[in-house]
Formats: structure tokens, sequence, C-alpha cells
């Protein structure tokens, strides 16, 4: 989950061609909080921090989730 989360950041950084440090701006998160989430430091981040991230880059919390990634992850806890 956590990497598909890192993956999804970067494809819309990319698509926006934000850097992480743009994209911590725009999202009013401090830029370390950003870059350990990007660099695994942060292994779960929280609903507050991916709404604030979703926000930065004008997007739902729903629109960032919306992918056959996330469509397609295995139960984590059964």
């Amino acid at each position: 989950m956590r990497q598909c989360v890192v993956e999804r950041l970067l494809q819309l950084c990319d698509e926006r061609r934000l850097t992480i440090n743009g994209l911590a701006h725009v999202s009013g998160i401090a830029p370390s909080t950003v870059k350990n989430i990007v660099n695994g430091v942060s292994k779960n981040p929280g609903v507050v921090t991916i709404k604030k991230l979703c926000d930065g880059l004008d997007i739902s919390v729903t629109e960032f989730f919306n992918t056959d990634t996330f469509r397609t992850l295995e139960q984590e806890i059964r």
C-alpha cells in the first residue's frame, strides 16, 4: 500500500511538473514530511496528510485512490 501511495504521488507530480518541494509548498506541508513519505521513512501517511496533498494537487481523495493499482490491492488483514 505504501509503495502505491508513493507511486501515485510521483505520477501526479510528474503530470503537473512539480518537484517534491513544490508539492510540499502547494500543499502546506513541510518538505521533510513529503520526502519522508516518498523515501519510505513514513510507512503509513495519515488521512489528513493525504487530504492536504490532494488539496495541493487540486484533486479529491477519491480521485487520488481511483486507480487500477488501488482497486486491485489485496486485503491486508483477513
